[in-house]
């Protein structure tokens, strides 16, 4: 999703709503990746390191956690999936929607039902291909100490793309500086650690959709599009939504 239209949303609600809803969701991605890599342990398999990270980023209590790792390798664990789907929405929007669910079928109803009552619609999977590209993205905290014209050298050889400095607001009123890094999506390992390598303490770490071509909308257009995406997300097996909105 577009940053710009990230911040406006957030400015209406915060991300993924609720925390009733957030670590749930969290805790299902730190299941899936537990279970994927084969271990429990973090230092053991890199996908439950990255997932775990993001969970802590977003305040994640410890004992949630490791009961999420727990329920990866129950004798009846659900049997946890991702799918990707992908839609169109008024005003020329995109979406890549992707979800973590036991039951594809209540999944793939609950989306079209919550796109179809918001005028935007499925389309079949590989529509949006040139749409967005998928992307290595590494998000940490500025340090007037780095090197960034330095580290940028370095990383080019890992697969980076692009580096970038941004602010982000915070609750309490002050904005926050941070440096993002995108780079190929299959490059995301040898990024992870390169930068871990430069003692650098990643805050998020994802593979995301950027669009390749953003486009711009009226405040109108932006609030019906953040209400749309406000309803998928409050989901229970929605995990991201992504646009191609500037």
């Amino acid at each position: 999703m577009g940053r710009a239209f990230e911040y406006r949303k957030a400015a209406k609600l915060k991300r993924w709503g609720t925390m009733s809803r957030l670590f749930p969701k969290l805790g299902k991605m730190i299941t899936i990746a537990a279970k994927q890599g084969g271990s429990p342990d973090p230092e053991m398999n890199a996908k439950l390191r990255t997932a775990i990270m993001n969970a802590k980023a977003q305040n994640m209590p410890k004992d949630l956690i490791e009961r999420a790792i727990k329920r990866a390798f129950e004798k009846d664990a659900k049997d946890l999936k991702e799918i990707t789907y992908e839609a169109k929405a008024p005003h020329g929007v995109q979406l890549i929607i992707e979800c973590a669910t036991d039951n594809s079928t209540r999944t793939v109803a609950n989306v079209k039902a919550i796109l179809r009552k918001n005028n935007a619609e499925l389309l079949p999977s590989g529509s949006l291909n040139y749409i967005f590209t998928k992307k290595a993205v590494f998000e940490f905290d500025y340090d007037e100490n780095l090197d960034l014209e330095e580290l940028e050298l370095d990383l080019i050889d890992y697969g980076l793309e692009e580096v970038e400095e941004d602010v982000l607001p915070q609750e309490n009123g002050e904005d926050k500086k941070i440096i993002r890094i995108y780079g190929e999506f299959k490059s995301f390992g040898e990024l992870s650690k390169a930068l871990e390598k430069h003692g650098i303490e990643v805050k998020k770490a994802n593979v995301e959709y950027i669009a390749n071509a953003p486009i711009e909308l009226s405040d109108e257009a932006s609030e019906e599009i953040v209400n749309l995406v406000e309803k998928l997300e409050e989901d229970d097996d929605v995990q991201k939504v992504y646009t191609n909105i500037a």
